[in-house]
């Protein structure tokens, strides 16, 4: 069973830097598809970043220029680097995994879902 295991939120203030990280444990496919979600109080869940295996990287609207989502296979870890934060970026941050080799875009039904860490972002 894969577990995914969140790391690295905190409170930081707006025009910040904050790099979240999961930890993938298990997780040993060629095919790799990992992203980043968020939900914020009284908001639906939106995806945030993905990267697959063939190293294209898709982002929401709301974060591009300011988010890089990165893979280390090796340690079989995921990241996401998060400069110039805002405010409206404070949520519960989520990490997903599934095994595809069709990892474009956000709308991917992911298998494994991490507990998540919260990142706050003050004005």
């Amino acid at each position: 069973q894969v577990q995914l295991v969140e790391s690295g939120g905190g409170s930081v203030q707006a025009g910040g830097s904050l790099r979240i990280s999961c930890d993938a444990y298990r997780y040993t496919y060629s095919w790799y598809c990992l992203g980043w979600f968020r939900q914020a109080p009284g908001n639906e869940r939106e995806g945030v970043a993905v990267i697959g295996s063939d190293a294209r990287t898709s982002y929401a609207d709301s974060v591009k220029g300011r988010f890089t989502i990165s893979w280390d296979n090796a340690k079989k870890s995921l990241y996401l680097q998060m400069n110039s934060l805002k405010p409206e970026d404070t949520a519960m941050y989520y990490c997903a995994a599934t095994m595809t080799t069709r990892c474009y875009g956000l709308n991917i039904p992911f298998s494994w879902w991490g507990q998540g860490t919260q990142v706050t972002v003050s004005s």
